[in-house]
């Protein structure tokens, strides 16, 4: 299988206030550089964005190492999402926030094989530094690399930000997961 590389970085001036994403991704010796925007979002919302469009991105099949600086990110698509999707993107008596995105991410990590790496942001990763500059600058400016000017690529599930997942009938299931179903204090979902 042909592997690939994916750094991804979010930014928001404020938060909600205007935000941009960005990504490199790298095949071999080819860069390409993406990025975007949304007049009115959240830092987790650019975070997630960029991880979408970069894996939107790839055209083959490969296996991805992505590269992030946010642990909302990581943790969220490794660890949180299984509990997340076992509750319908639901968490106790709210919904997972970002569910359009998360539920997003999650069917475009099930095309392809990934790993997830965590660096601490502006420590001298060039790719990650790159993307934090190209991130704040869609975000001061709202401009996109693409051609149109549009903020993003088209997404896969285009929920939106609005959307609620349909809320669990209650019991239905507690009697399967009781005692094994604790929220997770670092879980922000």
């Amino acid at each position: 299988m042909k592997k690939a590389s994916l750094i991804t970085d979010g930014s928001c001036l404020g938060n909600p206030r205007p935000g941009g994403w960005a990504c490199i991704l790298r095949f071999g010796a080819v860069k390409k550089e993406l990025f975007g925007y949304d007049p009115h979002t959240t830092n987790n919302r650019m975070e997630l964005m960029a991880a979408i469009q970069g894996l939107l991105a790839f055209k083959e099949p490969c296996d991805v190492e992505i590269t992030t600086d946010a642990e909302y990110v990581r943790q969220g698509i490794t660890q949180w999402i299984v509990r997340w999707k076992r509750r319908q993107w639901w968490k106790k008596n709210q919904p997972v926030r970002n569910a359009d995105l998360w539920i997003e991410l999650d069917a475009l990590v099930a095309l392809r094989e990934t790993k997830w790496i965590w660096t601490k942001g502006h420590a001298g990763h060039e790719d990650n530094n790159r993307c934090d500059w190209l991130a704040q600058n869609a975000a001061r400016t709202q401009t996109s690399s693409w051609p149109d000017r549009r903020p993003h690529g088209l997404l896969l599930q285009n929920l939106g930000r609005e959307y609620v997942p349909p809320k669990p009938q209650a019991g239905l299931f507690d009697a399967l997961y009781a005692g094994n179903d604790d929220e997770d204090e670092s879980d922000p979902g």
